[in-house]
């Protein structure tokens, strides 16, 4: 079985930073990539950042500048550095990745629980 486990959410002022951090466990083989993704109540969960095993990223546009994703092979860890906050960025921030796990055939998609993110003065 494979985890995701984020830390790291809570509430900032417009201008603000926080650090985002999902970390992944259990029978891990390979991971083939990491990201975060997002949902603001009424909206439809949206990818915000990606990071494969060879490190090349892509962001969406709304962030781009002012986010950066980065990875830490060896703890199975993915970040999200977020600068310059704005209330939009406001949403339930959750972790991805795709993983193959020990003795399996296919990589499957796993979830973290997700964690709040509210950006307001």
């Amino acid at each position: 079985q494979v985890h995701l486990v984020e830390s790291g959410g809570g509430l900032v002022e417009p201008g603000g930073s926080l650090r985002l951090s999902c970390a992944a466990s259990g029978s891990i083989f390979r991971i083939n990539y990491m990201g975060w993704y997002r949902q603001a109540p009424g909206n439809q969960r949206e990818l915000v950042a990606r990071i494969t095993s060879g490190g090349s990223t892509n962001y969406v546009d709304s962030v781009k500048g002012r986010f950066t994703i980065s990875r830490d092979n060896a703890k199975n860890t993915v970040y999200l550095q977020m600068n310059s906050l704005k209330p939009e960025d406001t949403a339930v921030y959750y972790c991805n990745a795709q993983i193959l796990s020990t003795g399996g055939v296919f990589p499957n998609n796993y979830w973290g629980q997700g964690t709040q993110v509210t950006v307001s003065s």
